[in-house]
């Protein structure tokens, strides 16, 4: 577990500190604009699903183009990625307000411009929240990612209940407007923001290649897995809350937009509080732990939620419900932020969005239905056994110690001389390592080559093979394949300081000299004539 860190060490770094705090003003700016459309829908429709939709129009997007933008994320300026992200959002905000203010808005309409929004938050999410790490050390990225969850739901305590104001005094549209001047901070402090720029050895992944490369990264890393595993079922099942707030403020309750504002601020307050007590309760309880009584706090909110109409019983529904919102949601992008590389931090964050965000719209269509067919009570009934459900799921699927990993490169990679002339888009080539293994070594060689298999599909390598030769049983060949040259010195290049034991033990039990031999081929097709189609060979007569 990495050494706990003040709470507040982050904010120390200037970088940090200023896009922290401009942040807080465009997420307060898109929480007001959260509350107009949510109740804008309520005024123009009756129907709980559609109401419901306005949360889903805004997850779906993040799901459906995460995995495109962690690629940009990871292969262009991340700086430059949030400030053309920046700027879609104040543009499609500014025109919501015009719309609004027209009274153009129809229902479709207004999920519409919601979805865009989303899509916006699709595109600035795995850069902003893949450049903390560029922002700050590697030690106080948990500390930098419970102060993002703090300072969201900070404006969540107090946003909508000031959304739910402007709303009731100048409409939705005036919410709307706010909403499109919050991004105005943002840009400033991103266009003054010059990150360090490493130098480029390799050219830039195209992103198809990006996109393949980071789902083979995350498919051969079982703790991302589980993750994105417990973030698609806790997303899916919790979200009921936040997709059906505004249908209690207006049924249950029979409150306005500013009730429905006061409400969400309680679950705000909620999550606050659990991102202040997140570094002592990591340092007391288990990822696991952590994950399970914030499973099973929701669950209790959403059975309290389901079986009153108290107005004090719903608000202590709610605020134990953001609590454990942000102790959870904090704790799944932290273990993905540790347990990746830089070089796709990016697509690995993507992933886990676009499972949580999955799972969120999916289940506010879900819940949304559900009420408006069955109603809310017993949606929040059926919802709080499926957050029931998802704890039991760790027996299954335990979340992953919060490891420090040294995911730093191995940097041990020199490229070697070659005798042929070759372009970097050369290839396939064709990679055989040979090891000499005592017969008494067999069991941990091959032990140690189920995790060397692994790491080499990660990082890229293709039809990994491991061959024994039969009249020399000591001699095991390694073999695997790249599509270039290029990508075999990118499948080098991305080793990490964390895969060197397993290196060093290979070499440690190889036999045959100092260094395993490596041999480095491309592959050529002999080719018959044109015509010759069984390319005959001669024999000679008896």
């Amino acid at each position: 577990m990495p050494d706990r860190r003040p709470f507040l060490a982050p904010l120390s770094n200037d970088t940090f500190r200023n896009i922290w705090l401009a942040s807080i003003v465009s997420n307060l700016g898109g929480l007001i604009q959260g509350v107009g459309a949510a109740w804008m829908m309520t005024s123009i429709t009756s129907s709980e699903n559609m109401v419901a939709l306005v949360q889903a129009s805004t997850t779906l997007p993040i799901m459906m183009f995460s995995l495109v933008a962690g690629a940009i994320a990871d292969n262009f300026d991340r700086r430059r990625v949030m400030l053309i992200a920046q700027a879609f959002l104040f543009s499609v905000s500014a025109l919501l307000a015009a719309a609004a203010y027209l009274d153009w808005i129809s229902p479709w309409l207004l999920l519409t411009f919601t979805f865009l929004l989303g899509c916006g938050t699709a595109l600035n999410n795995p850069a902003w929240q893949a450049s903390v790490g560029d922002m700050v050390p590697r030690d106080d990225v948990a500390g930098a990612v419970s102060l993002n969850s703090m300072g969201f739901n900070l404006t969540r305590s107090v946003g909508p209940a000031i959304g739910g104001a402007i709303v009731a005094i100048g409409g939705a549209a005036a919410a709307f407007l706010v909403n499109a001047a919050s991004y105005v901070a943002l840009v400033t402090v991103l266009l003054r923001w010059t990150p360090p720029r490493e130098a480029r050895t390799l050219p830039r992944e195209e992103i198809g290649q990006a996109i393949a490369a980071g789902l083979r990264y995350v498919s051969m890393s079982p703790n991302l897995l589980k993750v994105f595993t417990r973030g698609f079922v806790f997303g899916f099942s919790a979200v009921a809350i936040l997709a059906l707030l505004p249908v209690v403020a207006r049924n249950i309750i029979g409150g306005g937009p500013l009730t429905y504002g006061l409400m969400l601020g309680g679950f705000g307050l909620g999550a606050v509080a659990g991102a202040y007590f997140n570094t002592g309760l990591r340092e007391r309880m288990t990822s696991e732990t952590i994950v399970r009584c914030s499973f099973a706090g929701f669950a209790l909110s959403e059975a309290i939620m389901g079986a009153t109409g108290n107005i004090v019983l719903i608000g202590i529904a709610v605020v134990i419900a953001g609590g454990c919102w942000v102790l959870a949601l904090s704790l799944f992008n932290t273990i993905v932020q540790l347990s990746t590389p830089r070089w796709v931090v990016g697509r690995a964050l993507s992933f886990y969005q676009m499972a949580t965000f999955g799972g969120m719209a999916g289940g506010a269509w879900l819940w949304g239905s559900l009420a408006e067919n069955y109603g809310v009570g017993n949606s929040f009934s059926i919802a709080a056994l499926v957050t029931a459900g998802g704890l039991l799921i760790g027996f299954a699927l335990p979340m992953p110690l919060l490891a420090s990993l040294d995911l730093d490169p191995l940097n041990i990679f020199r490229e070697p001389e070659l005798q042929l002339d070759i372009l970097p888009r050369s290839g396939p080539i064709a990679i055989h390592v040979v090891y000499e293994i005592r017969d008494e070594d067999v069991t941990e060689f091959l032990d140690l080559m189920v995790e060397r298999r692994r790491i080499r599909i990660r990082d890229g390598a293709q039809a990994w093979a491991l061959m024994r030769d039969l009249q020399n049983p000591q001699r095991w060949t390694e073999t695997y394949h790249t599509p270039t040259w290029v990508d075999y010195v990118r499948h080098n290049i991305r080793r990490t300081k964390a895969d060197a034991e397993n290196l060093d033990r290979l070499r440690q039990l190889h036999q045959g000299g100092e260094l395993p031999d490596v041999y480095r081929m491309i592959e050529r097709q002999v080719i018959p004539p044109a015509g010759d189609v069984f390319h005959q060979i001669p024999v000679e007569p008896h």
